[in-house]
């Protein structure tokens, strides 16, 4: 894969903090207490691997956790700054650098936390495998490691792998059209499915949801979703096995079922292999 062919996450991130606003950072906070069971991250060490905008940096943050924010992209790097400029503090507490998880001396030196985040990250990186290793090695004991993988759905991944690679093949001022053209079929199937079961076709709730549940904008989840390259895919079976194998064990679950997005997964490290 070229770099032409790699999604431009931090141009997406910098376009959706224009609507970052205290809501989408409550509800950020939320998640993280839901997913995480704890309202406090007092003492904590809590690593963002792929912090993206910065936005569950800077919940994390707000949560009292000693935060390290890392990213490959350095317009992400440069979101995440902003973001705590504008809406954190100069706390030396919540540090933020430019680094591959892939980068194994570098994610060495970072020690070891007691939470890992990488919500939606890790299955870009074109070694996923590999990601996962390096990231669930900076859990310390006890530690809790919360990851987001897309869910493998056989043939529809490998269609969406064929959406995604139009987008790249398309110039710039066409993207941004094969987004919405993709979208738009969807959005289509979703309504006809909400009315087959006798409820509002209107997607308003739907939408309202993704906001709700992660502070995030349907647009820019669907830019991130249609250009998204690299494009790896794993079943819920694949991710437990393979996270037992290092010594984990599973807290918590919630699956997409058949469907397409990401599987979020919630492991405690037990002993370190």
């Amino acid at each position: 894969m070229t770099s032409a062919d790699r999604f431009a996450f931090g141009k997406n991130w910098q376009a959706f903090l224009q609507s970052m606003d205290e809501q989408r950072i409550d509800r950020a906070i939320d998640s993280l207490r839901t997913r995480l069971q704890t309202d406090d991250l007092s003492g904590k060490r809590f690593l963002d691997i792929g912090c993206g905008s910065g936005l569950f940096s800077l919940a994390a943050h707000r949560m009292k956790a000693d935060v390290r924010s890392i990213d490959f992209d350095p317009q992400c790097v440069g979101c995440t700054e902003s973001l705590k400029q504008t809406y954190g503090s100069s706390d030396p507490s919540w540090t933020i650098q430019q680094g591959s998880v892939l980068d194994e001396s570098m994610m060495q030196s970072l020690g070891t936390f007691d939470v890992v985040y990488s919500w939606g990250v890790l299955h870009h990186t074109g070694q996923m495998e590999q990601a996962i290793e390096l990231a669930s090695q900076r859990v310390a004991e006890n530690g809790i490691f919360f990851i987001a993988i897309y869910n493998d759905q056989g043939l529809a991944s490998r269609r969406w792998l064929r959406i995604k690679q139009t987008y790249h093949r398309l110039p710039s001022p066409l993207r941004s059209v094969w987004v919405g053209f993709i979208a738009a079929i969807y959005e289509t199937k979703f309504a006809l499915a909400r009315a087959a079961a006798f409820r509002n076709p209107l997607p308003l709730a739907d939408w309202r949801a993704k906001k709700d549940d992660r502070g995030m904008s349907v647009w820019h989840d669907w830019v991130d979703w249609v250009g998204g390259l690299p494009f790896e895919v794993a079943t819920p079976d694949q991710i437990v096995n393979q996270m037992k194998k290092r010594g984990f064990t599973l807290e918590n679950l919630t699956t997409v079922g058949k469907g397409w997005g990401c599987n979020e997964y919630v492991f405690r490290r037990v002993h370190v292999t």
